[in-house]
C-alpha cells in the first residue's frame, strides 16, 4: 500500500465533467496510486512554454475527403479500439498495407480500409450485425491473430442492430440528430452514444459509487471534432468538458514523469507483465489518477498561458501520448474491451 501524502489533494476546477465530477470517491480513498501535486507544478513549469497546439489530425488512407465517411469510418473504428497487444507475449499486431507496416490501432485502421477496398461493406450497418469471428479473422489477417475476435464481433453486431434499426445502418445519421455538444440534458452526442451503444458505456464500481470514465467515446468524438474542424463537419460546441483518455500509455507519461505514484506492489505486478483485472481496484485508481492529474495538469499549465492560448484537458493528453506512445517502460495489462 502506498504511502498518503500528508496534505490532502485538491480536486480540479469544474469544467462540467460527468466524469472528472465521478473521480472524487477514488481518488480521496486510494490505496495504490496516488498523484503528486509539487510534480504537477514542476512539469506545468515547462510544459506551459510548449506550443501544444490543437491537434490537426489527417485520417489515413484517405479517409477524410467525404465528412460522412469519416464519421462512419472513425465510429466503426472506435467500436473496437482496444487490446491490440498479446497479453502473454506482449507482442502487437502489425500488418502490411499500402506499402507500409503499421502496428496496433492503425493497423486495425487499415485492415478495415482494406476490407473496403475489397468491397466488404464494414461500415454498413447490416453487415456488423451480422458479423462473426470468423470473417474478423479474415478481414484482420496480420502477423499474428487480432486478440478478442469474439468479442470484437459481438461489439459489431450489437451496434449493427442499433444502426440499422434507428439510423439508416450508418453512424452518420447517428450524428446527423441532436444536439452538438457532449452533454445537453441527455441529448448531447456522448449522452446519447452511451445510452444507445452500450459499448461505449464505460464505467467501473467503487463501493457504492459509479465512477465514469467513457475512453473511446470521449476518443472517437474528439478524432472526429479535430479531424474535421477547418471543414466544420463535426463541431462540438463544449469540448472543453472533455477529459483525458483513460488508457495504457497516458499512465506511463504521468507515471515516468513521477506524476503518479504506484504502491510497490502495483509496481512490481506491472514490470512483470502481470494482468490487473478489469474493475480490480489497482485497476480503477490508476483510470482514475489518470484524468484527474491531467485536469490539474491543464490548470497549472493555464495558470502560466496567456488568455489566448489556454489549452483544454485533450490537448495535455495529446502532448503525453505522443511522446510516450513508444517508451520501453512496461504499462499495465488489462483484459477489457474498454481501451
Amino acid at each position: 500500500m502506498i504511502r498518503k501524502a500528508k496534505s490532502r489533494m485538491r480536486m480540479p476546477r469544474g469544467i462540467g465533467s460527468p466524469v472528472l465530477d465521478s473521480l472524487g470517491p477514488v481518488i480521496r480513498a486510494s490505496r495504490f496510486v496516488r498523484t503528486d501535486a509539487r510534480k504537477i507544478a514542476e512539469h506545468a513549469g515547462w510544459l506551459a512554454y510548449e506550443e501544444l497546439p490543437f491537434p490537426n489530425f489527417v485520417l489515413p488512407f484517405g479517409v477524410g475527403g467525404n465528412p460522412e465517411e469519416a464519421i462512419d469510418f472513425v465510429m466503426v473504428v472506435g467500436l473496437i479500439n482496444f487490446a491490440f497487444t498479446d497479453f502473454r507475449t506482449r507482442r502487437a499486431f502489425t500488418v502490411e498495407y499500402g506499402g507500409k507496416r503499421w502496428s496496433d490501432a492503425e493497423a486495425m485502421f487499415a485492415c478495415l480500409k482494406r476490407a473496403a477496398d475489397e468491397g466488404v461493406a464494414v461500415l454498413d450497418g447490416a453487415w456488423l450485425a451480422r458479423a462473426s469471428a470468423g470473417e474478423l479473422a479474415r478481414i484482420f489477417r496480420g502477423d499474428m491473430e487480432m486478440p478478442m475476435l469474439a468479442e470484437r464481433a459481438e461489439i459489431f453486431r450489437e451496434a449493427g442492430k442499433v444502426l440499422n434499426g434507428r439510423y439508416g445502418g450508418r453512424f452518420h445519421n447517428f450524428f446527423g440528430e441532436g444536439s452538438r455538444r457532449l452533454y445537453d440534458n441527455g441529448r448531447g452526442m456522448l449522452e446519447r452514444l452511451i445510452r444507445e451503444f452500450p459499448r461505449f458505456n464505460d464505467v467501473s464500481r467503487f463501493g457504492k459509487h459509479e465512477i465514469k470514465f467513457y475512453k473511446l467515446a470521449q476518443l472517437a468524438i474528439w478524432v472526429l471534432h479535430a479531424s474535421l474542424r477547418y471543414s466544420g463537419g463535426f463541431p462540438v460546441e463544449d469540448i472543453s468538458k472533455m477529459t483525458a483518455f483513460a488508457d495504457y500509455i497516458v499512465p506511463v507519461a504521468l507515471r515516468v514523469m513521477g506524476i503518479l505514484r504506484y504502491a510497490p506492489s502495483l509496481e512490481k505486478a506491472i514490470q512483470s507483465g502481470k494482468l490487473l483485472e478489469r474493475d480490480s481496484r489497482e485497476e480503477i485508481e490508476i483510470r482514475a489518477h489518470t484524468l484527474h492529474a491531467t485536469a490539474l495538469l491543464r490548470e497549472e499549465v493555464n495558470k502560466l498561458r496567456p488568455r489566448e492560448r489556454q489549452v483544454i484537458i485533450p490537448q495535455i493528453d495529446a502532448r503525453l501520448w505522443t511522446h510516450y506512445h513508444t517508451t520501453h517502460w512496461p504499462h499495465h495489462l488489462t483484459r477489457t474491451i474498454m481501451y
